[in-house]
C-alpha cells in the first residue's frame, strides 16, 4: 500500500526518476484532497507535487476521474485489511463488532484523502472492476462479523440491515469527529473521545442485534 505521507512535493517537474511513479501519483493526489477537498484535484498539481511533468498523471491514469479511481481503490484495500486484522484479533464477536468500528474510523481519520474519493461516485468510475472488487472487499469483512453474531447469538438477526447500520454509523462519526468537542461545549455536555463512543455504540449494538426479530 502506498505510505501517502511520503510525497516528494520539492522536487522540480521532471526530475522524478526512480520508484513506483503510479503509487508516486497517488500519494500526492491523495495529499492534495487531504489538504485543499476533492473539488481542488488537479492533475497539474498532482504531477508538480511528485516532481514530474503535467503530462504523466495522464499518461498513466487516462484522466483526473481514472486517478482518483486509483485513490479510491487503494482506500478500500486499506479499510478492508484493517477490518481483517481488526476481526482477527479476538474471537468474541462483540470485542470483533468493536475493534472493527475502531479501525474503519482510524482508517478514515488516518487517510483523509483516499476516504475522501472512496463512496463519491460523482468523482471516480464506480463501475471500475478494481474497484468495486476493493469496495466489496471491505464491505463483506463487516458482513462476516455480523454474520458470526448471528450463528452465535441470534438466529433471527438480519445480517444485511445490521451490517449496514454498522457501517453508517461508522461513516457518521468520521464527519461528526471533528466538531464533536465544539458540540459538546456549545450544548453543556460531557465530550466523549472517539472510542468511548465506538464502545458505548457497540453497547447498543449488541443488545439490538441480540434481541432482533
Amino acid at each position: 500500500m502506498t505510505d501517502t505521507t511520503t510525497t516528494p512535493t520539492n522536487e522540480r517537474p521532471g526530475s522524478y526518476h526512480h520508484g513506483d511513479l503510479p503509487s508516486v501519483l497517488m500519494a500526492a493526489s491523495a495529499d492534495l484532497i487531504a489538504e485543499r477537498g476533492p473539488h481542488a484535484f488537479s492533475l497539474r498539481e498532482v504531477a508538480r507535487r511528485a516532481g514530474v511533468s503535467h503530462a504523466a498523471p495522464a499518461h498513466h491514469f487516462g484522466s483526473a476521474r481514472g486517478l482518483l479511481t486509483a485513490v479510491a481503490t487503494e482506500g478500500f484495500e486499506l479499510l478492508e485489511r484493517a477490518l481483517t486484522e481488526a476481526y482477527e484479533s479476538d474471537d468474541d464477536p462483540r470485542e470483533q463488532l468493536r475493534r472493527g468500528g475502531s479501525a474503519y474510523v482510524a482508517t478514515a481519520l488516518r487517510y483523509p484523502g483516499h476516504y475522501a474519493v472512496m463512496f463519491a461516485d460523482e468523482l471516480h468510475d464506480p463501475d471500475d472492476e478494481p474497484l468495486v472488487i476493493a469496495g466489496c472487499g471491505a464491505y463483506e469483512r463487516l458482513l462476516e462479523c455480523v454474520e458470526r453474531i448471528r450463528d452465535q447469538l441470534n438466529p433471527d438477526l438480519d445480517v444485511e440491515t445490521a451490517a449496514t447500520m454498522a457501517w453508517a454509523t461508522m461513516a457518521g462519526l468520521v464527519v461528526l469527529s471533528p466538531s464533536l468537542p465544539n458540540v459538546a461545549e456549545q450544548n453543556d455536555l460531557t465530550f466523549r473521545p472517539i472510542d468511548e463512543l465506538i464502545e458505548r455504540f457497540t453497547a447498543f449494538f449488541m443488545e439490538g442485534f441480540v434481541h432482533a426479530r
